[in-house]
């Protein structure tokens, strides 16, 4: 009988130079700037678009923890947008308007709904995992659809925004913009610092042998729930900010189309890397809106330009840049 393969549970040697850091870096440096440069690209326009991209830039990190991190295909991690955006529309709409009680409720009910569903479906694996995640998604979308105090099938317009101390912060395109931009800087650093820890390997060692690193004494089941638990939870962030931009809360949010959409986000950026979900959200939100402006038809060529990204960079845009720096 052969032997089991040997999961990597040793740490990661970064070197002294981490091209990773640097390039993400730089990416959030550009977008710190964009503010500045929106007046001559577009206006207010082209500052929400790119609002949009750092909102989905955190639900494709957050399901990156598990899809990439940990091998776990969650084809219903819109529903934690979802959840966040209506906890956020129905606290405004019941006369909560502080942002950190509500940024509470949605960490609360997106982690309570994560780890209720998580130890169910990660009782499964493979395709099983797939359809019970959005068998869980599409629970959920019916029931939004049938809120008709908070609008139903057609959604709820907000008219009032977080406040913080009594500022309207989210209310304003640069208080929003900047707002979102720390949070994605401050998910993203952590992200990558929970990957690289001991609890990180393990998960990433459960992705190569379950068997084997549950022969270690390690219990897989506990470490992936977690895993699941605060992805969802950060996700549910996104929800809250994607609500806060939209400034309207639909059923949509939490469609399939939409977990597919992040789904593509990571495989495209490259999985179980840094920087990867960050640019490939960027770039999918980016791209489809100026293909978009040119044809009607513009799947026609996002889908093939999809598929030879995917052939021709190995590690997704993420590691096509490394690979172009390093050669560099």
């Amino acid at each position: 009988m052969s032997e089991l393969p040997v999961p990597d549970l040793a740490p990661v040697n970064r070197g002294p130079l981490d091209r990773s850091m640097m390039i993400g870096l730089i990416v959030l440096g550009l977008l710190a700037i964009m503010p500045l440069l929106s007046p001559i690209l577009g206006g207010d326009y082209m500052l929400s678009l790119v609002i949009k991209a750092m909102i989905f830039a955190i639900a494709a990190i957050s399901l990156d923890l598990v899809l990439g991190y940990g091998g776990m295909v969650s084809f219903g991690h819109a529903v934690f947008l979802g959840i966040g955006a209506y906890v956020t529309g129905i606290a405004l709409q019941e006369g909560v308007y502080g942002a950190f009680p509500i940024l509470a409720l949605v960490l609360l009910i997106s982690g309570a709904f994560a780890l209720i569903t998580g130890a169910i479906s990660l009782r499964t694996t493979g395709v099983y995992f797939i359809m019970i995640t959005l068998a869980f998604a599409q629970m959920v979308y019916f029931s939004l659809t049938s809120l008709s105090y908070y609008g139903g099938d057609d959604g709820l317009t907000l008219w009032d925004t977080p406040e913080v101390f009594g500022m309207y912060l989210f209310q304003t395109g640069s208080g929003l913009f900047y707002s979102t931009l720390v949070l994605l800087a401050l998910i993203w650093f952590f992200v990558w610092r929970l990957a690289m820890s001991r609890f990180g390997r393990v998960l990433r060692a459960a992705k190569q042998n379950p068997t084997r690193v549950g022969s270690l004494g390690y219990n897989v089941f506990v470490y992936r729930l977690i895993a699941y638990v605060i992805s969802g939870m950060l996700a549910g962030v996104a929800g809250f900010l994607l609500a806060c931009q939209a400034e309207f809360i639909s059923p949509s949010t939490t469609s399939w189309q939409i977990s597919g959409h992040l789904i593509i986000m990571v495989v495209l950026g490259g999985l179980a890397t840094r920087n990867g979900p960050l640019l490939g959200a960027l770039f999918v939100v980016l791209i489809e809106e100026i293909l978009s402006q040119i044809t009607h038809d513009w799947r026609l060529i996002f889908g093939p330009l999809l598929v030879l990204i995917v052939l021709f960079s190995k590690g997704g845009l993420a590691g096509l840049l490394k690979n172009k720096r390093a050669t560099g």
